[in-house]
């Protein structure tokens, strides 16, 4: 093998699964993350189409599925809590509201973390401060460990990827905002009944509320707006910015406004997509959110991280090693579902947060329709199907 050893940046999804594939065809893996350990909690997400088939060549599936998010459907609520439309899971084909396989973002990285950790080494509470690539491999340093050189480097690492900076070029050359923002955190309520509600208010905001895989609440927040000037790790000034921001939203905002501050996972972003023409330089490639992030609009992020992790590692198994090729056939297997599962769902942003009474009130009518019997399965077409139609390929184990 020409390149045996690899470092990931990023302990998320997208880092483990590549780790997981990558010690199953030989490799030796260390895996860095900035965090002092696995981010608990986050959004719950979706595992679809290809990215099913990957969870069940990792052996993964039942876990997943034991350890997932149960919804009833989706409902959008006017100010006093009462029901303009509901999509039932029988809407989405009777597979679940969002997905086939749900699960928190964090709960399906620590199931990846513990199918790896044995045979990858974990680097917590540091992140990669320089990177230098010459012929033999790639000179790293960091924020606490000494510094080491590898044969290969992985950014995994989100959409703000420090990697791809390094590697690459400023943020601001491969980031396209979408022109709204989101805040997602869990809460100490109970949701007794197992529905995902939405409640949109004038001027382009939403506020919402998912259950959790304990019985509580998650609520998020999403409105739109041009840049704004706050610090993305303040998190003080994004809890005031969005109590002015939904300041006059009834439904639940101010009561789940009021359980941002003792959130631990609490969340804050710009909706965005990732463009880049090539995701590898010489000896570094990109992956998950870091490459292509599709924003959480598509919910196909997640779905994405999977399947880019088992043809990233493969490729370079299949190749010996060599990063050329396989950074090369791994692009080549992927970009065509990449640039599918990046497109936005009907209406983009204006269609989920839509600016006017009016236009909410057709959104609303509009649910109702895909609700209605005749149309049943639309739902899973209009709003999921771009996760299918990739055949995956078989690789050999190494090991």
């Amino acid at each position: 093998m020409n390149d045996r050893t690899v470092l990931i940046s990023g302990a998320g999804v997208a880092g483990p699964a590549l780790a997981f594939w990558l010690s199953r065809h030989g490799f030796a893996v260390t895996v860095v993350e900035r965090a002092p350990g696995l981010r608990p909690g986050g959004q719950a997400v979706d595992v679809r189409g290809a990215a099913r088939e990957v969870l069940d060549r990792m052996g993964l599936t039942e876990r997943v599925r034991a350890a997932g998010v149960r919804e009833q459907g989706m409902e959008y609520v006017d100010a006093r809590g009462r029901t303009r439309a509901r999509l039932p899971v029988a809407a989405f084909g009777g597979a679940g509201i969002v997905a086939d396989l749900e699960i928190e973002r964090g709960a399906l990285a620590g199931l990846l973390y513990e199918a790896t950790r044995a045979d990858v080494e974990y680097v917590f509470d540091d992140s990669i401060e320089t990177l230098a690539q010459h012929d033999a491999g790639v000179r790293l340093t960091f924020t606490r460990s000494a510094p080491r050189t590898v044969d290969l480097v992985v950014g995994a690492d989100g959409s703000h990827s420090r990697t791809r900076a390094l590697a690459f070029g400023p943020e601001s050359a491969y980031v396209r905002p979408l022109g709204a923002y989101l805040a997602y955190f869990s809460t100490p309520y109970r949701n007794a009944d197992g529905w995902f509600r939405m409640h949109n208010a004038p001027g382009g905001r939403v506020v919402g509320t998912r259950p959790t895989s304990d019985g509580r609440t998650a609520a998020f927040f999403s409105f739109r707006s041009d840049a704004l000037d706050v610090d993305r790790r303040d998190r003080s000034a994004q809890q005031r910015l969005l109590g002015e921001r939904f300041a006059d939203v009834g439904w639940r905002a101010a009561e789940l406004l009021a359980a941002a501050p003792a959130a631990t996972d609490f969340y804050f972003d710009r909706y965005a997509q990732v463009r880049m023409d090539s995701w590898s330089t010489g000896r570094v490639a990109l992956l998950g959110d870091a490459a292509w992030c599709p924003s959480p609009l598509t919910g196909q992020g997640t779905s994405l991280a999977l399947v880019g992790a088992y043809l990233l590692a493969g490729e370079l198994a299949a190749a010996d090693g060599d990063h050329r090729v396989g950074h090369r056939r791994y692009e080549e297997a992927l970009r065509a579902h990449v640039a599918k599962g990046q497109e936005l769902p009907g209406g983009g942003i204006s269609g989920f947060l839509p600016a006017g009474r009016a236009a909410i009130r057709l959104r609303d009518a509009s649910m109702r329709a895909i609700a209605s019997r005749p149309m049943r399965g639309l739902a899973t077409r209009l709003f999921f199907s771009h996760a299918d139609g990739l055949d995956l390929p078989e690789y050999a184990a190494g090991r």
